[in-house]
């Protein structure tokens, strides 16, 4: 197999877990708590990590990432081949079934794959579009040749999920959303949508039946019942610890707070539009060092937030450990407004989520007053999730608070997404919601993808994330959240936190 992405990530074992509530009962069945809901048992059907590390336990990508340190190992293709920039060999795992008993081929990767491009079933339209050609070889070999050079192809092949192709060509459509069918270790129960999801192990699994035979998904939203429902017993782990909850979870002397730093970042974008102030650098300077992110981290988000310089993470491909945030100092970014000819400020809206990200709303709030020091009069457009993320799509906001990791680990393909001027033909620019554009970010940023040095595409990434962080400011980064999962104590049950924040059943054991 060729190179692949290695990473180097902190993992930690965690002792938890109870019985199986209102069902079996023992270390083999586990009750999880999650904040956020899964939204389609149809693996193609949301992008959303909440969908995609649910997805993980029915379905498998042709690799997978393995915890801790979320390297790329094999899942159903054993290997892979880059005999040019555009063409990729895989040859398929023998052997592998499906949960109804049909042996996984090349068809189902085919299949698959095309079923990508479609938007009535797909969120991964790009992807999907961004392939030339599906050659199946035979039963076992397959050869996909994308339109352009893509480097990080086969690191995103764990999150695109094979489908049978059978199975899915003969049911409703309805049913393809509801009763999923895949290779994974676990097979789905039953989904009372909003309430519960149940699932038992796969005891036909290639890697071997799982450890716990059943675990229940119980998506609890309101962080305080969160709380209560860990506190009382009713669940045996929770995600997403809020951090205003945090200290009354650390003197519960049931439970056991893990904190593992997360891979995503907290920024704000904003538009460069001619005519316009961000337009001006100065301008953005500015407003990047009028933001007191230390008390942001302390007061705010309770101390669980490590300052960002840039929107990629350390495991992450052109991340550069050299860039360094801008100093506070409303002293200099009121002499930077004053040399742009905005002394007595401007008015700008500031757009965000108030259900997506840690503390979102009050990090927007404290935004707005920190550029108020500066002479920005700030309208502060907070809603939720469901609405902002069509708007950024759409490129319609002005300056705006987002959050991301790349599930590729490479940060060419999320500059793609964030700050490549808009470009839907290409599918460039898809998450640039406010319209920022600059020619040399973007020749720079196309440059790479044609790069089979992976070295020297890192550093010109490094480089170019140099350029876009500190030259340009396209963005101001604010932090690095801190994931926080709350366990029952002494239950002798192993949980590793993953990188991805995703929860990977058979990676549980006693």
């Amino acid at each position: 197999m060729k190179k692949t992405l290695v990473l180097i990530f902190v993992g930690v074992l965690i002792g938890a877990f109870m019985g199986f509530m209102g069902g079996t009962s023992g270390a083999s069945s586990i009750v999880i708590g999650v904040d956020t809901p899964p939204r389609t048992m149809n693996p193609h059907g949301s992008d959303a990590d909440a969908n995609l590390q649910v997805m993980a336990n029915i379905f498998e990508g042709l690799l997978q990432r393995k915890a801790p340190d979320g390297r790329l190992v094999p899942a159903l293709a054993e290997r892979y081949e880059h005999p040019d920039l555009v063409t990729w060999k895989l040859y398929l795992r023998k052997g592998v079934k499906f949960h109804n008993g049909n042996p996984f081929t090349a068809q189902d990767v085919k299949f698959s794959f095309e079923r990508l491009s479609n938007p009535d079933v797909s969120e991964f339209v790009n992807t999907g579009k961004s392939i030339a050609s599906i050659e199946v070889i035979d039963d076992y070999t397959v050869v996909i040749k994308t339109k352009t050079p893509t480097p990080w192809f086969a690191n995103n092949l764990h999150q695109l999920y094979m489908m049978d192709k059978e199975s899915t060509e003969a049911r409703d459509p309805g049913e393809v959303e509801t009763k999923p069918i895949g290779t994974g270790p676990y097979k789905m129960v039953e989904w009372i949508k909003g309430s519960y999801v149940k699932f038992t192990a796969n005891e036909d699994y290639w890697e071997g039946a799982p450890p716990i035979k059943n675990v229940e998904l119980r998506p609890i939203t309101e962080s305080s019942t969160r709380f209560a429902a860990l506190a009382s017993g009713q669940v045996d782990m929770v995600s997403g610890v809020p951090v205003e909850l945090y200290e009354k979870v650390v003197k519960d002397k049931n439970l056991e707070v893990v904190k593992i730093p997360a891979r995503r970042s907290i920024f704000l974008p904003f538009g460069n539009k001619p005519g316009t102030p961000m337009a001006d650098i100065r301008v953005r300077k500015a407003m990047y060092m009028a933001i007191n992110e230390d008390e942001i981290i302390e007061k705010i988000m309770r101390g669980h937030a490590s300052p960002a310089a840039q929107i990629p993470d350390p495991p992450t491909i052109g991340y550069n450990p050299a860039l360094e945030r801008l100093p506070y100092s409303l002293e200099t970014a009121k002499k930077l407004m004053k040399e742009a000819g905005y002394e007595k400020g401007f008015e700008v809206t500031l757009t965000g989520p108030n259900d997506r990200y840690i503390m979102d709303e009050q990090i927007a709030e404290a935004v707005a007053k920190y550029l108020a020091k500066i002479g920005i009069k700030v309208k502060l457009d907070v809603k939720p999730k469901s609405i902002f993320f069509p708007e950024v799509s759409q490129g319609k906001l002005e300056f705006y608070l987002i959050g991301w990791f790349d599930g590729t680990f490479d940060m060419g393909r999320s500059y793609l997404k964030l700050i490549h001027t808009r470009d839907m033909e290409k599918g460039f620019g898809e998450f640039n919601g406010a319209n920022f554009s600059d020619p040399e970010i973007d020749a720079l940023l196309e440059s790479t993808a044609g790069m089979v040095d992976q070295e020297k595409r890192k550093k010109v990434l490094q480089d170019l994330n140099k350029m876009a962080m500190v030259d340009k400011i396209a963005v101001i980064p604010l932090h690095y959240q801190v994931d926080l999962y709350a366990v029952q104590k002494g239950k002798g049950i192993k949980f590793t936190p993953r990188p991805d924040r995703w929860i990977v059943y058979k990676e549980i054991s006693k």
